[in-house]
């Protein structure tokens, strides 16, 4: 019997978790969680006395709930915490009304500005996150708090849901395409659609024309950062500049972006030297699941709520 060749899935991305070794969660007085149900992606964070315990990075499904548990299971496989030693869980994201641990929801931009003050350091003063499906530019303070935001429009393009159409398009893993990009002889004319559709028949096109792949790539990744700066701009930028969300991973994109606004992005947690010295695995998909871990905190030590944790 001749078994069938399974399909590549150029989009598909590695799905990661992490526990901190470093902490015994047992003896931990406040554990909060935060779950971020995206369109694309779904975090769980764990966080014991502020301090980042454990994470996880997975794919969406078609149900809320399950993509929940699901992430929020993996976060703890390499533990022996469970769910009933939470104190306070909040979700986050598209499916916050449908995560099931949690005991209230906050909105994505709020946690993301939250989540990328810890990350980044007090002095972040603008956000891009580049999501699945849309792009979210925050103004915050020294505490993370969002002092404005701006959207783009629900077009998917410039966002990670558009970067894997184009990465299964053109037959090319998703993870080379940032780096591709820039293996080229000189910059091409980016993409000249912003609609995902439209980039689709124009990448079609070119490719039938005989264009090189990494001239394609080049393109698209700089039509990509084009969209996000006109965003960034009508938001009005403020350094210091972080990126959050999937797209960050990709230097194509991001590299073209900080050319174009002139700034140069911050590095994860250069302003704390003990993550820093720790090595804490940062992942730029994670923020809103911090930022929602972090007001779960807040919220208990403020005692306007209370632990949820069961004996």
């Amino acid at each position: 019997m001749v078994e069938a060749k399974k399909e590549v899935e150029f989009w598909r991305w590695p799905e990661t978790a992490w526990v901190n070794p470093d902490i015994d969660w047992s003896k931990g007085k406040i554990i909060t969680a935060g779950v971020d149900v995206g369109s694309v992606s779904s975090q769980a964070v764990v966080m014991v006395d502020g301090e980042l315990y454990a994470y996880s990075n997975t794919r969406t499904g078609s149900d809320s709930p399950d993509s929940a548990w699901k992430c929020m299971n993996m976060a703890l496989e390499g533990s022996d915490m469970t769910v009933d030693n939470l104190d306070y869980c909040i979700g986050t994201g598209y499916g916050r009304v449908n995560v099931p641990m949690a005991q209230q929801t906050i909105t994505e931009i709020a946690c993301h500005a939250r989540g990328a003050n810890f990350m980044y350091g007090p002095e972040v003063r603008t956000v891009m996150d580049m999501g699945g499906q849309d792009c979210k530019a925050i103004n915050c303070d020294d505490r993370g708090k969002v002092l404005k935001f701006m959207m783009n429009d629900k077009c998917a393009a410039g966002t990670g849901r558009g970067m894997e159409v184009f990465a299964d398009l053109i037959r090319i893993p998703v993870w080379d395409i940032g780096s591709r990009s820039f293996q080229i002889e000189k910059e091409p004319p980016m993409i000249s659609s912003t609609c995902v559709v439209f980039a689709k028949t124009e990448v079609v096109a070119l490719l039938q024309e005989g264009v090189p792949e990494n001239d394609i790539m080049a393109a698209y990744c700089a039509a990509m950062a084009h969209r996000i700066t006109e965003l960034l701009n009508r938001l009005g930028i403020e350094e210091k500049f972080a990126i959050t969300g999937g797209i960050a991973k990709n230097i194509g994109v991001v590299k073209r972006l900080e050319k174009e606004l002139g700034v140069t992005t911050m590095e994860l947690g250069w302003h704390d030297a003990k993550m820093r010295d720790k090595g804490l695995p940062f992942d730029t998909q994670i923020t809103g699941g911090i930022g929602a871990a972090l007001f779960a905190r807040a919220l208990l030590e403020r005692g306007r709520v209370k632990s949820a944790r069961k004996a």
